[in-house]
């Protein structure tokens, strides 16, 4: 053991120093003695265990035959090597612990050496300071003695020369009242003569104190007088105004005129404060001078006031006249009349911000206006002043909204103003300079209309930022966020794209007004994919971005998908009314200006008819640029090859042989209209349906059912029935491939073809190989 501890000598470090290593060695020796963390023994159960090895019943014979027996030979080699390494660390922690015991052993002793040392010294002085003390209490005791029979002429002395000072004070009063008149220090004079006040007047009867007080009543009164005088004035600082409220006061002037006067001066100051305030200046700056200058002022008053006429206490017949509840009625009544001036002022300077390009300053000053009125809440509990405040900044608010939703209808307007431009270019140009396609231009405006609305909405968020102080208003945490943003800004403007788009709807003119028939169809794939995913993602956008809670009704995404497919419908089914109506007139044109009874025998397909077709493909890629395919029934292998007699199907051309009598006509009538009663029932103007057969469908319909009726309403000559049917037969080479189903087209035609017969002077029909011969070459 000895040997152990010389080894580890005072001034080498000891092994196992670290404060861990430290930690668990404590923790072993605990957990041996079974000592809690306050170092009581812990009951435990004894093991009885001969084999447990940590137990107190262990048995080292027991424990080596149950290891040899149970144990193989490497097993027995791990087992003795463990245990020589706990052995190792036990006898390691063992030296370590007796090495620190050790040392704390040796500082105790040193310790208590020390102290010895010490004690004895302080014994000694103790002594000493004991026989001072002894000899001080002995000297006092002598002196008391000596003086104890002067002791009462010295008090007699000491009141007479304590009473001649005051005399002194009172004689030289009047004098020290005018000095400080001539100072101007008035506080200094107020508060002697209150010193001298009681006793001049208990005194009064007699001439001399009397002489005194007369000329002391003289001189206040004079000062008096000049502090009315600094009062009215109004040149005076706050702070002296409220000296000479304070002086007044204790010179028993009236406290009601006094606080009239106080805010009647004040109000000319503060008026001044607003007057400068009208001058054109940045809004923020305007908000800060009437902070710093207006609002500032207003609470210097408020607490100057305060302190003067509320706060003050009272005493004697003051407190009997309940100057407090009189002074802050006067004081809500004076806050109540100028702030009403000045939020009338701030209102109008906030209506004056039309730009809304950076919302950013608007809110900033805002929220100073509103961060500062709080003060002016501390100062005056009970005041309406800040939720009059917070009301504007409220208003301010709404009427930001208004202007950011006239932003977005004014910019939507500027951009269908540029897609008419941009549609109604010369398409001559190529490259770079070429005029932006359909699917482009439908891209471009609902790309900057998205942006547009993204832009606007993170600037109407900073009404609800963290770092501004009205942010925590229940308006601003609710209806600015439901009712405000997503109701009046975003469905209002989603509703206004609707509407606006439906008004090119309502334009008058067989040609549908002056609007470009591909910026309806244009529009209408805008609303169609609105609503199928810009309309939620919008509102989605919006929801989360302002955190909404729809506690009171708001307007369903559903119903705005709604109006949206609406108005897309709308659209579309104008876009095919105009189209047909062009390809109309010029068919009506072509049937009315022409002698049908004279013409001469058809050697080719009339231009109009390719004017037709080729106005219909035009159509066709146009539609096919914005919308999809559709489904169309199976075509008939010979669709195009179709041959028209001049009359249904349901006529029999040899009626019209040589055999031909009068009352062969009426029966072909008869047939006629027999076979219409049995035919299905062609909706012309039915809505169409979003994609592109459907839409050529329609436009076919219109234009087919004008060239039948413009038909009806002439009479036609053999050449002239012959005419019609060339040009059906052309029109039947190129439409049935437009449309869904190609029997509609087969049956306008027949009817067209059919209704020329009847009409026709001398109905002889060409042949249908002379037809093709015509309609190939043509």
């Amino acid at each position: 053991m000895d040997g152990d501890i010389n080894a580890t000598a005072p001034g080498t470090t000891p092994p196992d120093s670290d404060p861990a290593r430290k930690r668990r060695v404590h923790g072993m020796l605990k957990l041996y003695y079974g000592l809690n963390e306050e170092g009581k023994t812990v009951d435990q159960a004894e093991s009885m265990d001969p084999c447990d090895i940590n137990g107190p019943h262990f048995d080292p014979e027991v424990y080596l035959n149950k290891l040899r027996r149970e144990c193989s030979l490497g097993e027995l080699m791990d087992q003795e090597t463990c245990m020589v390494k706990q052995i190792r660390s036990l006898d390691s922690d063992m030296q370590t612990l007796v090495y620190e015991n050790y040392n704390k052993f040796i500082s105790a002793t040193d310790t208590i050496r020390k102290m010895k040392n010490d004690f004895k010294k302080m014994e000694d002085e103790m002594d000493c300071l004991s026989t001072n003390m002894a000899s001080i209490t002995d000297f006092s005791a002598r002196i008391s003695g000596t003086l104890q029979d002067q002791h009462a002429q010295i008090t007699k002395l000491s009141g007479v020369h304590t009473l001649l000072r005051k005399l002194q004070f009172l004689f030289e009063l009047p004098a020290r009242l005018n000095k400080c008149l001539e100072l101007q220090a008035y506080a200094q004079a107020v508060s002697s003569h209150r010193r001298a006040r009681c006793v001049l007047q208990q005194y009064s009867h007699m001439p001399s104190f009397r002489g005194i007080q007369d000329d002391c009543h003289a001189i206040m009164d004079k000062l008096a007088q000049e502090l009315r005088q600094k009062f009215r004035d109004g040149g005076s600082s706050a702070k002296d105004l409220s000296e000479c409220v304070e002086l007044l006061l204790q010179l028993d002037e009236p406290a009601e005129e006094l606080c009239d006067k106080f805010l009647s001066h004040a109000q000319s100051r503060l008026e001044a404060d607003l007057l400068g305030l009208e001058a054109e200046t940045d809004i923020l700056e305007f908000i800060d001078r009437g902070c710093n200058e207006f609002v500032s002022s207003l609470c210097l008053v408020i607490a100057s006031y305060q302190e003067l006429f509320v706060n003050r206490p009272q005493e004697g017949e003051l407190a009997s006249k309940n100057i407090p509840q009189m002074a802050i009625g006067k004081l809500h009544a004076f806050v109540d009349a100028l702030a009403t001036r000045y939020f009338s002022l701030v209102e109008r300077r906030i209506q004056e911000e039309k730009s809304v390009g950076d919302n950013s300053l608007l809110v900033r000053a805002l929220d100073r206006f509103h961060r500062r009125l709080q003060a002016v809440a501390k100062l005056l509990p009970g005041s309406a002043v800040p939720s009059q405040g917070t009301e504007i900044v409220v208003r301010a608010a709404r009427e930001r909204i208004k202007q950011y939703l006239a932003a977005l209808q004014s910019f939507y307007l500027n951009s269908l103003t540029d897609v008419r431009q941009a549609l109604a270019a010369p398409r001559l140009a190529t490259g770079k300079d070429a005029p932006a396609s359909l699917p482009e231009l439908l891209s471009t405006l609902s790309a900057s209309i998205l942006n547009q609305i993204k832009s606007v909405l993170a600037s109407v968020h900073l009404f609800t930022a963290k770092d501004i102080t009205f942010s925590n208003k229940p308006y601003f945490k609710g209806e600015f966020c439901s009712h405000g943003v997503r109701e009046s800004l975003v469905v209002n403007f989603i509703m206004f794209v609707c509407q606006s788009s439906r008004q090119f709807c309502e334009s008058a003119g067989d040609r549908g007004g002056s609007t470009p028939p591909a910026l309806l169809l244009l529009l209408s794939r805008l609303c169609l994919d609105y609503e199928t995913s810009t309309i939620t993602y919008i509102l989605t956008l919006t929801d989360e971005q302002f955190l909404v809670q729809h506690h009171s009704p708001v307007t369903a995404v559903t119903a705005l998908c709604g109006e949206a497919r609406e108005a897309a419908q709308k659209l579309l089914n104008h876009y095919v009314k105009v189209q047909g109506l062009i390809i109309s007139q010029m068919l009506r044109k072509s049937v009315e200006t022409r002698d049908w009874v004279n013409t001469i025998e058809p050697r080719n397909v009339r231009a109009v008819m390719k004017r037709v077709v080729e106005d219909t493909t035009s159509i066709d890629v146009q539609v096919g640029l914005l919308y999809e395919e559709g489904v169309r029934k199976a075509h008939s292998s010979d669709s195009s090859k179709r041959t028209f007699s001049v009359y249904s199907s349901s006529r029999q051309q040899t009626r019209y042989a040589p055999s031909y009598t009068p009352s062969a006509p009426m029966d072909t009538n008869l047939l006629s209209n027999i076979h219409k009663l049995f035919s299905e029932r062609v909706e012309i103007f039915s809505p169409v349906e979003f994609n592109k057969v459907s839409v050529l469908t329609g436009i076919i319909k219109i234009s087919l059912k004008t060239f039948l009726e413009c038909v009806r309403l002439r009479t036609f000559g053999r050449y002239g029935l012959q005419q019609i049917q060339v040009d059906c037969h052309y029109l039947q080479m190129y439409l049935w491939r437009f449309v869904s189903d190609e029997n509609l087209v087969h049956f306008l035609l027949d009817e067209i073809v059919g209704s020329t017969a009847h009409r026709c002077l001398d109905p002889a029909p060409m042949e249908q190989s002379v037809i093709e011969v015509i309609c190939e070459r043509g």
